[in-house]
């Protein structure tokens, strides 16, 4: 069936989480999480859509919206069935537009608007399939996965012939590794009651819901004062090491067990780990993680700028007589940062985010060379609609590419799942649900009626909030 690509929409949709304290850490104070939104759209009998958005926290939202129109411009008269036939090439020809290219190169606005596009034509090829994003990926051949990869600027790293031999030597267990993941779920870990901007007795209850909810890794922002930074710790401990607080008929985790070595795990197996945003220069991030050492923290995230490779290899090395490892990659803009991160020693864990990066295929390079370095991926989410997508990432790691999740966890935010429609979900053991609605693509599709609701700056709710003078 012949079909062409014919139009698109944008949509800047923020949501108010200001006013509640969601998302605030050390560096942003003040999140309004927002999506630049885009739907693609195909003619034929049965027309596609394929929908895409990239993550931002409010102001510039719509700057990110502009880039995604001019890019997805580039699609209008294209047959979807010939960009479906080598994605790797198509991401090739997305992001190489000689003028455009200028404004990034792979870097800034351009490049997660990129992102908001490649994901959406991913989106639109699952549904033509009639499978979920993980799914369409886990079930291709080694060749057509590595057909599906971006490898430009890393075959320093990593080579086509490298990644091919690698994938076929995982293609054995690809059955019995998603039967096992269906059954248990992905492992997660939660961020919702580690905001900064929360008092101590909503840290306190938000920490024991998660504990009761099944979850046993746990994340908490610092930053801004290690005094206050000890304290939160210390109420986050006593509360997932105290066994009481276990669910009905838990004894937790042996600590000591292959999948929490190195992790400082508590006497319940609990983990925790911390996450400053960026805040420090790198002499101060080393001294300042040294006087957390009493709260036993697995790793510190994002210690000091993204961009600086060497800067978070030497905080690595200094930490590491401590047993504090690094981990970071939400603001990694493309995989060439990835590719120096490992080729550093920089990081114990790499954390890649699903819209950062330019799309599946972007992604799909950094979790072959995570991968043959050996470090675990564990995607960032939280925000608004991460989530939803990078289930479908870490699944894709697992079946396809590292074979391994026993030391690998997912973020898992509380936060807006509401306005998808098909939302992810977490089971009684604290592990995300493997999406499997054959309508679902990339699990991205939002509700018409909060795009309506939310849109910048006429939607309902912000009419009225700016009619009665706040937000």
């Amino acid at each position: 069936m012949s079909r062409t690509i014919t139009h698109f929409e944008t949509h800047d949709v923020r949501f108010p989480t200001s006013l509640s304290g969601d998302g605030t850490d050390a560096m942003n104070t003040d999140c309004d999480y927002s999506s630049a939104y885009v739907s693609i759209h195909t003619d034929g009998e049965s027309p596609l859509v394929g929908h895409g958005m990239t993550f931002t926290i409010g102001r510039g939202n719509e700057i990110v919206c502009q880039a995604i129109a001019t890019l997805a411009t580039r699609l209008i008269g294209r047959d979807p069935e010939e960009l479906f036939k080598s994605m790797g090439k198509t991401w090739d020809w997305m992001s190489s537009d000689p003028q455009l290219r200028w404004i990034g190169p792979e870097k800034g606005v351009i490049h997660i608007a990129a992102g908001a596009v490649n994901n959406a034509l991913w989106d639109m090829f699952a549904r033509s399939r009639g499978k979920p994003l993980w799914k369409l990926v886990a079930d291709m051949t080694p060749e057509e996965l590595v057909d599906a990869t971006a490898f430009r600027y890393i075959t320093d790293a990593i080579t086509r012939e490298e990644a091919l031999a690698m994938l076929k030597a995982k293609e054995a267990g690809k059955e019995e590794r998603e039967t096992t993941v269906r059954e248990l779920g992905y492992p997660a870990y939660v961020t919702s009651a580690g905001w900064l901007g929360y008092s101590d007795e909503k840290v306190a209850r938000l920490t024991r819901e998660a504990v009761a909810a099944g979850f046993n890794h746990f994340k908490m922002k610092v930053g801004a004062d290690p005094v206050s930074d000890v304290r939160r710790g210390l109420i986050i401990r006593s509360i997932i090491d105290d066994p009481q607080y276990l669910p009905p008929g838990s004894k937790g985790r042996d600590p000591n067990s292959p999948e929490l070595k190195g992790k400082n795990a508590g006497p319940t197996g609990a983990v925790l780990m911390i996450d400053a945003n960026q805040v420090w220069d790198v002499p101060q991030a080393i001294e300042y993680v040294k006087s957390l050492e009493a709260i036993k923290p697995w790793f510190i995230e994002e210690p000091t700028a993204p961009d600086d490779i060497l800067g978070h290899a030497a905080i690595r090395k200094a930490l590491k007589p401590h047993g504090i490892g690094v981990a970071t990659g939400e603001h990694a803009h493309n995989r060439m940062v990835f590719k120096q991160l490992l080729q550093a020693e920089a990081i114990d864990v790499c954390q890649i985010d699903s819209c950062r990066l330019a799309g599946v295929s972007e992604v799909l390079s950094v979790l072959l060379m995570a991968a043959k370095f050996g470090v675990p991926v564990c995607p960032h989410a939280g925000g608004v609609g991460l989530c939803e997508y990078v289930i479908h990432l870490s699944l894709i790691d697992y079946i396809a590419v590292s074979g391994t999740m026993e030391r690998n966890v997912l973020e898992f935010v509380d936060h807006l799942h509401e306005h998808f429609l098909y939302p992810c979900s977490i089971n009684s053991k604290g592990r995300y649900n493997v999406p499997l609605n054959s309508a679902e693509g990339y699990s991205i599709e939002m509700h018409e009626q909060s795009i309506a609701e939310y849109e910048w700056p006429h939607g309902s709710y912000w009419m009225k909030a700016k009619a009665q003078g706040s937000k």
